[in-house]
């Protein structure tokens, strides 16, 4: 993850479990197994089980069934979708990985070049706060007199800025501030989540500055190309488009339930093991005490941690895992 200003503004998460075609920015071959004129595009087999990549295709490209491309994934799959791929040029061989995507610690030091690395139990502990942070729907922040509400439907995702209480600000004579302010914190939430797509604000306050606005929301948002902004519209809703590049969060964590997945459940539970271990260090052995049906995979990952971890499926513990020492 990523920290300015104490606040959480990137959360980055590879899995042992990712189809390493899948990743952004990994390279590959693929083979051409469909071309949908409707969709203007085509469906790619980069040698990972379906679902295939899906390449957008401009009037120039041609493109046919059989046809060995070089492709870049430029977005991660989504929505029981494959990846979207950008396409380099003709390819040969069988589909296969060309080119890894970028590990954690190389994206790291491009969105915070020079950053200090922070690892071990601080990291441990906001690894935890990030994710609840980041799968909550909106957020109050007192110090800026500002409560947030962002969701996310099948059509676009919906940004809710409304005043709040706060000592010393009376946001309702200020809605300026506080529309910067709702938009900063915002934009980093969706970045937390991993979002994209068409994004309406709804601002506080009527009869907007509408210059001033766009500023702050490109402050905001940053200045991508690949961003386009709109203006405030007469009900005082601002318009943006955001590009689609990773996972969103909520698919990386949950099963088509809405509920963790199982792996989920198991690495948040070898987490806390790992942070108790590091707290504890007289102890001579700490036991993960969870439901039998995370304990197989909690028990494969907990070997990692070194002898003094230990992993004990427990029935009786249907929803929640326990750490007891011995």
């Amino acid at each position: 993850m990523v920290v300015r200003n104490g606040r959480f503004e990137r959360l980055l998460i590879q899995r042992e479990s990712d189809r390493p075609q899948h990743r952004l920015g990994a390279g590959a071959i693929g083979r051409v197994a469909a071309v949908d004129p409707g969709l203007k595009g085509a469906f790619v087999d980069l040698g990972a089980p379906e679902p295939f990549g899906f390449l957008p295709l401009r009037k120039s490209d041609r493109v046919a069934v059989g046809q060995k491309v070089e492709v870049e994934v430029s977005a991660e799959p989504r929505e029981q979708k494959g990846p979207a791929l950008r396409l380099i040029g003709a390819g040969e061989g069988e589909p296969r990985l060309l080119r890894a995507a970028p590990t954690v610690a190389e994206t790291l030091a491009r969105l915070a070049p020079g950053a200090e690395v922070m690892t071990g139990p601080a990291a441990m502990r906001a690894s935890l706060e990030v994710e609840e942070e980041a799968l909550a729907p909106g957020a109050l922040f007192a110090h800026l007199g500002v409560r947030l509400s962002v969701e996310r439907t099948r059509a676009l995702v919906a940004v809710d800025i409304d005043h709040a209480a706060a000592p010393g600000r009376d946001g309702r004579r200020d809605k300026g501030r506080a529309n910067r302010d709702g938009l900063m914190q915002a934009a980093r939430m969706i970045r937390l989540k991993g979002w994209g797509g068409l994004v309406a604000v709804d601002l506080v306050g009527a009869g907007h500055d509408g210059a001033a606005m766009l500023a702050a929301a490109k402050a905001s948002f940053g200045d991508d190309p690949a961003i386009a902004y709109g203006p405030v519209n007469r009900f005082g809703v601002l318009m943006l488009s955001l590009p689609w590049r990773t996972t969103p969060l909520e698919e990386r964590l949950n099963g088509l339930d809405g509920r963790p997945t199982v792996e989920t459940r198991a690495i948040d539970a070898v987490r806390r093991l790992a942070l108790a271990l590091a707290a504890d260090t007289a102890a001579p052995y700490l036991t993960l005490r969870c439901p039998p049906t995370i304990a197989d995979m909690a028990e494969s990952l907990t070997a990692r941690l070194g002898p003094r971890a230990r992993v004990k499926a427990d029935p009786a513990l249907p929803g929640r895992v326990e750490i007891d020492e011995g």
